[in-house]
């Protein structure tokens, strides 16, 4: 896993020094010096951290806590989306009454409520117990998305859009990836912690059974259904409640995770995004500066340039036959482009 990270950042590095060097660069690392841009992206990937965390965690939660099949988990996760949905019609009104700042702070402030309330769940919390939480979750992440992406996408340059919406699509991305491997950790580590104590006085239990039975709570589950009993309910029971201690600790590095993109938005983030402003003038991928590009602002500007050319004559000798009874060899004739 070490190597794999050194590799990776070893990787970005080398991306970076290419770019800057670059005449045509994939992606303009000037972007980043406007924190419309920086601050938004990196807000967008915070927020995908603690979602996808707490998605991660929440489906197993479902299921294994509640008993759900996997299309009841999805299910009982639509409130969520539904949050989204209604919602995120709604961010664009409220940026343009708030400001972006607010608009992002408050939304990852609500994300970040949702996720303390239901990681004060137990191995007794139904699925009612946690609803609130879910819809702060679905509405607080449907309220700062669409104005992080308003802002870094206010930043580029028009015809640059594309490079705009790919970044943001890559920080979302490494974003949830991170989420999922971090509150991920943090579960299982806690969860194995709690497992081993509880096995500790156990010495009687195969080996390949009690690695089995650290790997997850399904898998300690499945032992706990086969061997029954009281010894099997005894083991269910401390399965779950090591799960929900890990559970309810990952939840909290998410939370806490969503407070501090808040923070840092609510500092940072400018108020209005830089379409709000000035529109950045258009500019060739390469950094390049045409001044010609982005001189007219209209297809009527665009023309009156063609206008202004002066009108060119040419002039086209006609050669007479010699039996013409006209006294011209040749005649001058203009027309006219």
């Amino acid at each position: 896993m070490i190597g794999a990270g050194a590799g990776g950042l070893t990787a970005l590095a080398a991306f970076v020094a290419w770019e800057a060097r670059s005449s045509h660069p994939m992606l303009k690392l000037r972007l980043f010096r406007s924190r419309s841009f920086s601050v938004a992206v990196a807000g967008s990937g915070v927020m995908m951290s603690a979602l996808f965390g707490a998605l991660f965690t929440l489906t197993q939660f479902l299921q294994f806590q509640l008993g759900y099949s996997a299309l009841q988990a999805g299910v009982h996760m639509l409130p969520a989306a539904a949050g989204i949905a209604a919602v995120a019609p709604l961010s664009p009104i409220l940026v343009r009454r708030l400001g972006t700042k607010l608009a992002v702070g408050v939304g990852l402030l609500l994300l970040a409520g949702g996720l303390l309330q239901i990681s004060g769940a137990s191995v007794t919390t139904s699925y009612g117990g946690q609803l609130a939480g879910v819809i702060m979750i679905g509405i607080g992440t449907g309220l700062a998305w669409p104005a992080c992406i308003g802002s870094l996408m206010g930043t580029v340059p028009a015809q640059h859009t594309g490079v705009g919406s790919a970044t943001n699509g890559t920080f979302a991305q490494v974003g949830g990836a991170l989420g999922v491997a971090v509150v991920g950790s943090v579960l299982s580590t806690r969860y194995q912690h709690r497992m081993t104590l509880a096995l500790a006085g156990h010495h009687h239990i195969p080996a390949a059974i009690h690695s089995t039975i650290l790997d997850s709570l399904g898998a300690a589950l499945g032992i706990a259904e086969h061997v029954g009993g009281g010894a099997g309910g005894q083991l269910a029971g401390a399965a779950r409640s090591a799960f929900m201690s890990g559970m309810d600790l990952g939840l909290r590095v998410a939370a806490a995770t969503a407070f501090v993109g808040a923070v840092i938005a609510i500092i940072a983030l400018p108020s209005r995004a830089a379409s709000d402003r000035q529109r950045p003038a258009a500019e060739p991928l390469g950094g390049h500066h045409d001044p010609a590009v982005g001189a007219a602002s209209s297809p009527e500007a665009a023309f009156a340039g063609v206008a202004r050319v002066p009108r060119r004559s040419t002039q086209r000798v006609v050669t007479c036959d010699p039996s013409s009874s006209s006294s011209l060899a040749t005649e001058t004739a203009r027309c006219s482009n």
